[in-house]
């Protein structure tokens, strides 16, 4: 089985290793054996420092066909990378861009003759095992390799609607995102001996944020708008009267 992934970043690394994983029974062997994985990036650096990480291959261009595309680019770019490549697909196109509406929408209109599915893995590579939500427009062996490898991984794999997810999004990612960066930024530097078990919480998980690329932040604010949804509350604490206060707490 010949796998193109088109984006060689975090995420496009990481499903590249899923396809050469030695777990998941649902291809036969000589298929599972016989498995190539080529990157193909506007960087042509990060698809090399890719392909090395699993033993893959590069191209500069995509000129021929693959039994798999698989989608890996920021949520921006991924309606006009499935728009560009998923011609190039004889059996599947995944995407795992971070959105699912547009990303699906996309695949209906450029890959109605092959399989196709959405995922979203809600944690970084380095994270996994975590949550990954799925829309499965068209299913068949591939899709469904690619969900019992994710299992055999240790995944919680769940069917979701585009819809769905992306409202989900709205809030566990634009929202906490912003909430957690809203912290870092409004408070200041404190000694150790003064945390609660509170700020020690929050400091952990400002951490984790900042210890990221900022472009892949930036694209899930873009994308959602949960963000202004944390300011306008964090106002309304802000400047509320005592009962108010009660009020907004009793809410939590």
């Amino acid at each position: 089985m010949e796998v193109l992934v088109v984006g060689a970043g975090s995420m496009g690394r990481w499903l590249g290793q899923v396809f050469v994983a030695d777990v998941g029974p649902s291809l036969p062997a000589t298929a599972r054996d016989e498995c190539t994985v080529t990157y193909y990036d506007r960087s042509n650096a990060a698809a090399t420092q890719a392909a090395k990480a699993t033993g893959g291959h590069t191209v500069t261009s995509v000129t021929q066909e693959y039994d798999v595309v698989a989608i890996a680019v920021p949520i921006s770019a991924a309606p006009t990378a499935i728009a560009s490549h998923a011609g190039n697909a004889t059996c599947a196109v995944v995407d795992v861009t971070g959105t699912m509406k547009k990303p699906v929408e996309a695949l209906r209109s450029n890959a109605s003759a092959v399989e196709r599915c959405s995922l979203h893995p809600l944690f970084a590579p380095p994270n996994e095992p975590g949550n990954v939500p799925v829309v499965t427009d068209k299913d068949g062996p591939v899709t469904t390799f690619i969900q019992e490898t994710l299992e055999a991984r240790g995944n919680n794999v769940f069917e979701t609607t585009p819809e769905e997810h992306d409202s989900a999004m709205k809030t566990v990612q634009a929202s906490a995102h912003a909430a957690i960066m809203a912290y870092s930024l409004a408070g200041e530097s404190v000694p150790d001996r003064f945390q609660t078990a509170v700020s020690k919480e929050l400091s952990a998980l400002v951490e984790q944020v900042g210890g990221n690329e900022p472009s892949v932040y930036g694209e899930i604010q873009a994308a959602f708008e949960g963000a202004e949804d944390v300011a306008a509350a964090a106002n309304k604490l802000a400047v509320a009267s005592e009962s108010e206060f009660e009020q907004l707490y009793d809410k939590i």
